[in-house]
């Protein structure tokens, strides 16, 4: 920083410093304020001194990121010192996970520069709440995923054995739809079931009529539909067949 705008600074540190703790300020010659003010240029000065040599290292730092480190969001020059800020304050992190949630989710330059003045120690103290909080929503969310694994791997074995003792297959399916009794098609409405056996898929409709079902097949190239006399042993089968197919 140049030195007149260190000094001004200095100057307008020192008089804000005297009226927020005393309510006024005592004259620039006195003892009191030369004192605050050398106290206040030389912080001013040890902080311009460590954002020249962060933004500096940029090129020394951009050579050693990982290849996985996500690009910051921000204008260039904010991205520049971000990334040297950054580069500095994950090298004092000793945990590896907690470094790798913050270069994960700390991605907005303005998130690093905020926290140029921090120490090593106020730095941890602010991000390590948190990333426990993350963690704690990660591993809360990773249970429920596997908590419904579980119960839909559990119902699809439950139905599974239904299907096997009630001796439910494709071919016995379509079987039972090539015995029926045909009837002359009519309007489709929702899919009871889809049936696909050696080259042949069939699909199976409800249609308006309580007594009919609509059959839609098709065997290579050609194609048919026609209605059966509906039986309700057959739809319920074509119904927990389909379940077994979602």
């Amino acid at each position: 920083m140049d030195p007149k705008m260190l000094k001004e600074r200095a100057l307008a540190e020192t008089e804000r410093f005297f009226l927020e703790k005393f309510g006024a300020a005592p004259a620039e010659d006195s003892e009191e304020w030369e004192n605050e003010y050398r106290r206040q240029f030389g912080r001013l000065t040890k902080g311009a001194a460590r954002d020249t040599a962060a933004v500096e290292s940029h090129s020394t730092a951009i050579k050693e990121r990982p290849v996985d480190m996500p690009e910051l969001v921000g204008t260039s020059a904010d991205k520049r010192w971000a990334f040297a800020l950054r580069s500095v304050r994950l090298k004092q992190i000793q945990s590896k996970d907690l470094r790798a949630w913050l270069a994960r989710t700390w991605i907005r330059s303005k998130e690093w520069i905020d926290t140029r003045e921090l120490s090593e120690e106020a730095f941890s103290r602010r991000v390590e709440p948190h990333y426990i909080a993350a963690r704690r929503r990660s591993t809360a969310e990773t249970a429920a995923v596997e908590a419904t694994r579980k119960t839909q791997a559990l119902t699809a074995a439950v139905l599974q054995d239904q299907i096997n003792a009630a001796g439910i297959s494709a071919a016995g399916l379509v079987g039972l739809i090539d015995v029926s009794p045909r009837a002359a098609a009519i309007p489709i409405k929702e899919k009871l079931a889809e049936l696909r056996l050696e080259g042949r898929t069939v699909r199976i409709f409800e249609t308006a009529d309580p007594t009919i079902l609509m059959v839609l097949e098709k065997r290579e190239d050609k194609r048919s539909e026609y209605g059966i006399e509906r039986d309700a042993g057959l739809v319920a089968d074509l119904k927990l067949f389909a379940r077994s197919e979602l």
